[in-house]
C-alpha cells in the first residue's frame, strides 16, 4: 500500500495596496525585506510556519506603524530585534535615525547584519548581546522593542540606556494596561513619567498598541 505525502501550500500575503503611501521612497526596501523573508523566514526559524499568510500586516506594517513616532535624526536602540522587528523595518523607513539592534542569539545576529548590508542600511549597527551588557556603554534618545518580555522586566533592561527625556516605543498585545498596573513600583522606580497606549494602525491594518513613556528629564 502506498502512501500518499500531501504537500503543505504556503500562502503569502499580497503586498498591502498602501505600501508606497506608506513607505514612501522607502518601500522597495521593504518589499525586498519581506522577499527574503518569505523564501528563508521559516527555514532559518525567524517566522513560525503560519506567518508567510500575515507576514505584511501582522509584522511589517505592525513594525513600520512606529516610524513616524521617532524623532528625526535621533539615535534609537531595538531591543531583541530577532528577525528584524521592528529593528529593520524602522531602519528602512527612517533612514536618518541612527539604529543600534540588539539581540543575543548569533544566528538571527547573522541574519540581520546581512540584511544591513543587502539593503544598504547604514544607519544601522547589530550588536550581539543581552540589552544589560550595553548599559553603561551608551546612551539613546529612543528604546523600541516588539514581542520581547513583560514591561515589570522591560522597563528595568532599557531605562539605562536612554538620556534624560529619552522615550520608550513598545510594541504590545492586548494585555499591556495589566503590564503597566503588575509594572507600577518599576515604572516609578525607573522615573518613567506620561506614560500612555496609543493604538495605531487602524484603518489600515490590525490595531497595533504601543507603550510610551519617557525618563523623567
Amino acid at each position: 500500500m502506498s502512501t500518499k505525502e500531501t504537500q503543505q501550500v504556503v500562502v503569502r500575503e499580497p503586498e498591502p495596496e498602501f505600501l508606497d503611501e506608506f513607505a514612501g521612497d522607502n518601500a522597495d526596501k521593504l518589499r525586498d525585506f519581506a522577499a527574503d523573508l518569505f523564501d528563508r523566514g521559516e527555514t532559518l526559524g525567524l517566522i513560525g510556519p503560519h506567518e508567510p499568510a500575515r507576514l505584511w500586516t501582522r509584522h511589517i506594517i505592525n513594525s513600520g506603524l512606529l516610524a513616524p513616532l521617532l524623532e528625526p535624526n535621533s539615535k534609537l536602540a531595538d531591543i531583541g530585534s530577532g528577525g528584524g522587528f521592528p529593528g529593520i523595518v524602522l531602519a528602512a523607513m527612517r533612514p536618518d535615525v541612527a539604529i543600534r539592534l540588539i539581540e543575543p542569539m548569533e544566528r538571527r545576529c547573522a541574519w540581520l547584519q546581512e540584511q544591513v548590508e543587502r539593503l544598504g542600511l547604514d544607519n544601522a549597527e547589530v550588536l550581539r548581546g543581552r540589552v544589560e551588557e550595553y548599559h553603561g556603554a551608551f546612551e539613546v534618545d529612543q528604546v523600541t522593542a516588539r514581542a520581547v518580555t513583560a514591561l515589570k522586566k522591560l522597563v528595568p533592561w532599557t531605562a539605562p540606556l536612554l538620556v534624560p527625556g529619552g522615550k520608550m516605543l513598545f510594541l504590545k498585545g492586548a494585555g499591556v494596561h495589566d503590564e503597566i498596573i503588575t509594572a507600577a513600583k518599576v515604572l516609578k522606580k525607573h522615573r518613567v513619567v506620561n506614560y500612555s497606549v496609543s493604538v495605531l494602525g487602524e484603518g489600515l491594518t490590525e490595531p497595533t498598541r504601543v507603550f510610551r513613556g519617557e525618563i523623567a528629564a
